[in-house]
């Protein structure tokens, strides 16, 4: 619509015919948000026919209104429209609507409105002075959560109806309510600095001055009405991507408060201060026997002339009762975990936060606490776990894990850059807002891992360490839609010696973040001589020898002719040995398992290790297996995997290894020697090379010794192990090797600083070309 058209829309947008005002209306909505043509629109007397239509129409052309004033306002113009008498009238009727009307295009139209006025800045208006006056009406050119109490104060079930709008199915409906619910807390936190008041908190206590306490009083209100389980909820639901930004805004409003709490000093001059600690107290039952005492719950007893007069009446007797029977506990708050008999001195980190937490959890689990107090009070005072410094770590641990310090602005331009919905999630905390009952489950945790570590006052803080790391994995690795119940179980189930492991990684990550480019060139070197040191381990078993079975091949177990014959010749042990000079492997077969080993003498059979081409290992598939079902079978008490029946030799899937050679000819069929061990590996060599051909195959008892002879002979062979075992033992040689040198590193010698004229380059002054520097 051009600017031109102006006049001819005023007029029809103050007809009396409803029709030409609603399109004249919902014309208006598309082009207002247009500057040129806003500023055209306010100079030509259109805000007050636009406040008229909001105050008397309704339907849909109060709905276009109420949107074309919000998108005005979205623009920084407009904003006359809030000043004068009639001001005060034009906020009660938008309130008015949120409260009565149900239609969403008329309410997502109303808290669009609301936002603007609620997070508009005086200093930044543009419309002039504004005359500053007292009543009950709204100031003219008031704005922020002052211009709306007038009108909450007639429509006192305002936030509650905001709040139900969380829950709407209509996602910019629930976006404007929670974008006004983020507005009135930030204006309401701003006003409180601004006015130099401090708010204590929003679980019961209040400020010193009269805007503090307004402020607490809101926001616990906005609490009881379920503020935080509705936004919980909309972090986890599936409409995320469309409600980021006003729940982003949230999220960085719960820190600001959060930071705010902590700043907050604890002082005993104030009233809610003392209230709060006293309750602590209270709260420990110091006057039932078995927890109040000196030392282990011990009690002081009180005389008997003393116990008459407590039980005396009058106003003497009280005041005697007071003075003779109640003697001071000497440690009075060292029993509730304090260091000292000087509480508000050790909230000095966590601040009114930390007292926050500890109450509320004291709060909630009055009857836990005191059985708590009164275990430890059957402890060594040295063993005990000191209840409220464990409070107050788990407070900061939580603190710092949520990055309550990171300005709520950084999550909203990482969010604009990890716009993708996977990556952003991570932006997302639902749990923040469960920041009570995390405590609590933290704390419960910090108790658990007391108990399981036995740990001792000195161990307080390695024990705070180990919580911070559950955190981190528990809750930092949990997911958006992770439940808090969830969370809770995770945090009393975890189990303390896998956290153990974990921090050992984090503490091994750390060291190689800070040293490893300097340890990079040691483990280097310690590896090869690790595996020089394992391969000598591995060839000296190959020296020493060993057995290996020898199954029979399928076809020769199965055969019926001359099977008598064939088994009677088997031979089902195999004895293998490498010479001395390590040139040769030499072997031969047994009937049976002897006593002794071999010597090389009786080795018939020997293979130069010269002409070895390759070693191949490999595992039988289970189905080469032939189920025994002889009654006369017998195992082998040399392996569960070797059946003998009859004398004959079944095996069971079982690790092999075959050793390759290559010839200069190879017959069309192979000679009959090499047929039974060609035949087992047939499945692992089908791919052989043309010149290459198993020239024997050793079948180990068992893992380990397959690993030996596999990595040995590939070792002999100037070839890498391949094993996981080996690799392991290489890497186990080489950590320990590590660990010793490192234990020659004095604290001194990595102060002293470096050796005196080191690093200084030697000067070149009546040298040629012809030269070096000697390192």
């Amino acid at each position: 619509m051009d600017q031109a058209d102006i006049p001819a829309l005023l007029s029809r947008l103050a007809s009396d015919e409803d029709a030409a005002r609603k399109m004249a209306v919902f014309k208006l909505q598309s082009s207002i948000n247009d500057p040129a043509f806003a500023d055209v629109f306010i100079s030509s007397g259109g805000l007050v026919i636009l406040r008229r239509l909001i105050m008397t129409t309704g339907g849909n052309t109060l709905a276009y209104s109420l949107q074309s004033l919000s998108r005005l306002l979205e623009v920084d113009m407009g904003w006359d429209i809030f000043e004068g008498v009639g001001a005060g009238d034009l906020v009660e009727r938008v309130v008015e609507l949120v409260v009565t009307n149900p239609l969403v295009n008329i309410l997502r139209g109303a808290m669009s409105i609301l936002v603007g006025v609620v997070g508009h800045q005086p200093g930044q208006h543009k419309g002039g002075d504004s005359t500053r006056g007292g009543g009950a009406a709204a100031v003219p050119g008031t704005f922020g959560f002052r211009a709306l109490k007038p009108a909450v104060a007639v429509y006192p079930q305002f936030f509650e109806l905001v709040i139900q709008q969380l829950q709407s199915a209509d996602h910019a409906l629930c976006a404007n309510a929670l974008g006004l619910i983020n507005a009135l807390i930030r204006d309401a936190v701003v006003n409180d600095v601004a006015s130099g008041t401090v708010a204590s908190g929003a679980k019961g206590a209040t400020g010193a001055g009269g805007g503090g306490e307004d402020w607490s009083k809101f926001i616990k209100r906005l609490q009881d009405l379920g503020l935080i389980k509705a936004v919980y909820n909309l972090l986890q639901s599936s409409s995320l991507q469309d409600l980021a930004h006003p729940l982003l805004e949230f999220q960085g409003l719960t820190k600001v408060l959060l930071r705010k709490w902590r700043e907050v000093k604890v002082d005993l001059e104030r009233p809610e201060h003392r209230r709060a600690l006293k309750g602590l107290h209270l709260a420990s039952a110091p006057d039932k026997r078995h927890v109040n005492g000196v030392a282990g719950g011990a009690v002081v007893p009180i005389p008997p002339q003393e116990d008459t007069a407590a039980a005396g009446g009058g106003q003497g007797g009280a005041a005697t009762t007071r003075k003779t029977s109640r003697k001071h506990n000497p440690e009075k708050w060292r029993r509730l975990g304090f260091e000292t008999e000087s509480p508000a001195a050790e909230f000095e980190v966590a601040g009114f936060l930390g007292m926050m937490d500890l109450t509320d959890y004291v709060r909630k689990n009055e009857d836990g606490f005191q059985k708590l107090l009164l275990e430890q009070s059957t402890h060594p005072l040295n063993e005990r776990c000191p209840v409220a410094r464990a409070s107050l770590a788990v407070t900061m641990i939580l603190y710092d894990h949520f990055e309550v310090d990171k300005s709520d602005l950084e999550d909203i331009r990482g969010y604009l850059a990890l716009n993708d919905g996977k990556n952003s999630d991570r932006l997302f905390k639902p749990l923040l807002l469960q920041w009570s009952r995390l405590h609590t489950a933290g704390l419960h945790a910090f108790f658990r891992m007391w108990k399981a570590t036995g740990a001792q006052r000195e161990d307080f803080d390695k024990v705070a360490e180990l919580v911070r790391i559950l955190i981190e994995q528990v809750v930092g690795q949990a997911s958006r839609t992770k439940d808090v119940l969830e969370v809770e179980d995770d945090l009393q189930e975890y189990d303390a010696g896998r956290l153990r492991e974990l921090q050992m990684e984090l503490l091994e990550l750390s060291f190689e973040d800070q040293w490893g480019t300097h340890l990079f060139q040691v483990r280097e070197e310690l590896k090869h001589e690790a595996l020089s040191f394992v391969k000598e381990q591995r060839i000296r078993c190959l020296l020493q020898g060993s057995w290996f079975t020898k199954p029979m091949s399928r076809n020769n177990a199965h055969s019926r002719e001359n099977s008598h014959q064939k088994r009677r010749l088997y031979q089902p042990w195999r004895y293998a040995k490498l010479s001395h000079n390590r040139r040769y492997l030499h072997y031969a077969d047994f009937p049976e398992h002897l006593p002794y080993d071999p010597g090389l003498e009786a080795l018939t059979e020997k293979i130069d290790l010269s002409t070895i081409s390759s070693v191949v290992s490999n595992v039988s598939a289970p189905n080469d297996t032939e189920p025994v079902a002889d009654p006369d079978a017998v195992e082998s008490p040399a392996t569960n995997s070797t059946i003998f029946r009859h004398g004959a030799q079944v095996h069971k899937p079982t690790t092999k290894i075959t050793i390759y050679s290559f010839v200069e000819d190879i017959p069309s069929s192979q000679p009959e020697s090499v047929a039974g061990n060609s035949t087992s590996a047939a499945a692992g060599t089908s791919n052989a090379e043309p010149k290459e051909q198993p020239i024997l195959t050793l079948f180990p008892l068992n893992h380990s010794l397959a690993s030996e002879w596999l990595d040995g002979l590939l070792m002999l062979l100037n070839q890498t192990p391949i094993t996981a075992e080996t690799n392991k033992l290489v890497t186990l040689v080489g950590e320990y090797g590590l660990k010793i040198r490192l234990l020659n590193v004095r604290l001194e010698q990595m102060y002293a600083g470096p050796v005196p004229g080191s690093g200084l380059v030697p000067s070149r002054e009546g040298l040629d070309e012809d030269y070096y520097y000697e390192i």
